[in-house]
């Protein structure tokens, strides 16, 4: 007699990061549509100080910060009255990546002053079956976002996505709310390579724990 093999539960709530670039969006949205799940996305085009903050961040980082946060905390709240409905869901950022990315762009009287008003907003985020930590280095994230022809975009600079890079590094070090994939992003194409995507969804539905890391082979961008 054979006993029935119980398949592995997909995480109900994946959480893609990464730095500007690397992919997360892309990702979410297709994993939304190979799992029928529900995309839950970022929205930066509602920022009205990001385009001057590209330009000039001095002049627009702590305006550019506070909306994100604030436009976060709506986003949370939404994510919660909608998985009274919806059981699955995908998101391409984590509402700790607001302070992230605050720590790399304010002075430290704006930080002070970021930090003040944080500290007295309720946040309570649901917490992720999974999450997907995609990594690139700067020249491959130059690259991309490039090529998707973003025209504020164009304004970002190497030190600042190095920057960025080191501040996902030092977070996801001491990560411990979820489980955790590392995936090294620079040599792979999760939008167009069916067989880099198959070996994500794999690892996905393999029920991760802990912190692993994946390095695949090089693939054709």
């Amino acid at each position: 007699m054979k006993l029935a093999i119980k398949e592995n539960p997909l995480p109900k709530y994946i959480a893609i990061e990464g730095p500007i670039g690397v992919g997360k969006t892309t990702l979410a949205n297709k994993l939304a549509t190979n799992f029928n799940y529900d995309a839950f996305l970022e929205r930066p085009s509602e920022n009205p100080f990001l385009k001057n903050f590209y330009k000039n961040p001095s002049q627009s980082a702590l305006a550019t910060q506070l909306f994100f946060l604030f436009q976060r905390m709506q986003q949370i709240e939404e994510l919660k009255q909608r998985s009274l409905f919806e059981t699955v869901r995908v998101a391409d950022f984590l509402i700790q990546k607001d302070r992230l990315f605050a720590e790399v762009t304010l002075s430290n009287e704006e930080m002070d002053l970021y930090d003040k008003i944080y500290e007295h907003l309720t946040i309570d985020a649901p917490t992720p079956d999974l999450v997907i930590y995609l990594q690139a280095p700067v020249d491959v994230l130059m690259n991309r976002i490039g090529k998707r022809g973003n025209p504020n975009e164009q304004f970002l600079t190497p030190d600042y996505l190095e920057r960025l890079n080191d501040a996902y590094k030092s977070f996801f070090l001491y990560y411990e709310s979820s489980p955790l994939l590392i995936v090294n992003a620079a040599d792979i194409n999760l939008e167009s390579n069916d067989d880099d995507f198959d070996m994500l969804v794999g690892q996905i539905m393999s029920d991760p724990k802990g912190k692993k890391f994946i390095n695949p082979q090089p693939s054709i961008i």
